[in-house]
């Protein structure tokens, strides 16, 4: 059996491709989430959460390479919504993880009803995403093996 960290291992290109994303939407998340100036309510608030859902499938597919899509992605879009609903809930275990900032970017600290389009957006566009990286490293590896 091959190592996954192999470059012949069946997933390789499919885990370079998806961490390569990540490496690439981790900043633009960031950015959507600290940026000043015109639109910052908009961008930092609601838009924010696109890249949020895109990263949450990436990483599931890049930890479980063999799930599908459209599983990651629904998957990651109940998890989310549960956190968003969470955010209704104070107790005091929950507020000092959200004084941090990385408690505040996962977990959020106020629900608001207009994220969840911004939710399923982010769901459909990443499962959009996934769908392109498997089709493009997984078919592409699957037929330079067969011409060899």
């Amino acid at each position: 059996m091959t190592s996954p960290f192999s470059p012949n291992h069946r997933f390789f290109q499919y885990r370079l491709a998806l961490f390569l994303s990540i490496a690439i939407l981790v900043p633009f998340g960031l950015f959507t989430k600290f940026y000043r100036g015109p639109g910052q309510s908009w961008l930092n608030d609601s838009f924010g959460g696109i890249p949020y859902e895109i990263f949450w499938i990436l990483l599931v597919v890049l930890i479980w390479p063999k799930v599908s899509a459209k599983w990651a992605a629904i998957g990651v879009l109940i998890a989310t919504c549960i956190l968003e609903f969470l955010q209704l809930w104070h107790p005091p275990f929950l507020q000092v993880i959200r004084a941090t900032l990385p408690g505040r970017l996962v977990l959020g600290t106020t629900f608001i009803w207009s994220d969840f389009p911004y939710y399923f957006i982010g769901c459909f566009l990443g499962g959009l995403w996934v769908k392109a990286l498997q089709h493009y490293t997984l078919r592409h590896k699957i037929n330079s093996s067969l011409e060899e």
